[in-house]
Order: C-alpha cells, then structure tokens, then sequence
C-alpha cells in the first residue's frame, strides 16, 4: 500500500525515488537526514507473542519515550551540523558587505548629534528671522 495516489503512478511509472528531491529515498541519500543511527533498530516489527506482564509494558514504555528523546536530540545535532557550513558563510558575506560599504554606516551617538546641530541651527534661523 501506498501512502497517497501520487507515489502508487511514480512506482508505476518505475521512477527512481532516489531522484525525486521530496522522498525519505532521496533525502537520506544525499544526508539531509539520519540514515544509520541506533534508535532505528527499535522500531523494527517483532513478531513474537510475549505473554502480557505489566513490568514489561512499563520498562517498555519508558525505553519508548527514552528512545525518541535520543533521536530527536540526534536528529536536532545532525540538522545544526549540516547547518553549520551555511550560518558560516551567511556570517562572512555580510561582514563582507558592512566592509565594502563601511562608509554608509554611522555611529546612533553621530546621528544624535548631527540632529540636535540641525535644531540649534534651524532655531538659530528662526530667531534671525524674528528679529529682522
């Protein structure tokens, strides 16, 4: 079974899920996500019956919810990793872009001053003018 009506006509069709950039196939090929990782191993399909026993369904529900707590810290250290590489160069090309154009930056402490020159100025002229 397939989960929707488009991935039943790719099989049909015998595309390479591997190059369609939307799948798992493909995601885990190229390493945008956790392909071999240990807590993978826990969600195989065991098909042995186990007689019922409240001990272990406890234990096993606590190892479920420990395991998931691991996978989601590796899943969130895999994704800063590959993340990395692209914050670093996002960093250098905008320190690349305040040195090219450093002289279009200037200091609040400049701005505040030019501003209050600009109303003693602009008081100044006022006050001439009444004067005259």
């Amino acid at each position: 079974h397939f989960c929707n009506k488009k991935c039943n006509l790719i099989y049909k069709k015998k595309i390479n899920p591997r190059k369609l950039k939307w799948t798992k196939a493909y995601r885990k090929l190229r390493g945008k996500e956790l392909k071999m990782d240990s807590t993978f191993d826990f969600e195989k399909l065991q098909n042995e019956p186990v007689k019922y026993d409240r001990e272990i369904y406890n234990t096993t529900v606590k190892a479920i919810k420990r395991i998931n707590e691991i996978r989601k810290r590796r899943q969130e250290r895999h994704y800063y990793n590959r993340a990395k590489t692209s914050l670093k160069n996002r960093k250098m090309n905008m320190l690349k872009t305040v040195e090219n154009h450093s002289h279009l930056l200037v200091a609040p402490v400049v701005k505040n001053q030019k501003r209050e020159m600009e109303r003693l100025e602009a008081n100044k002229s006022a006050g001439e003018k009444v004067l005259k």
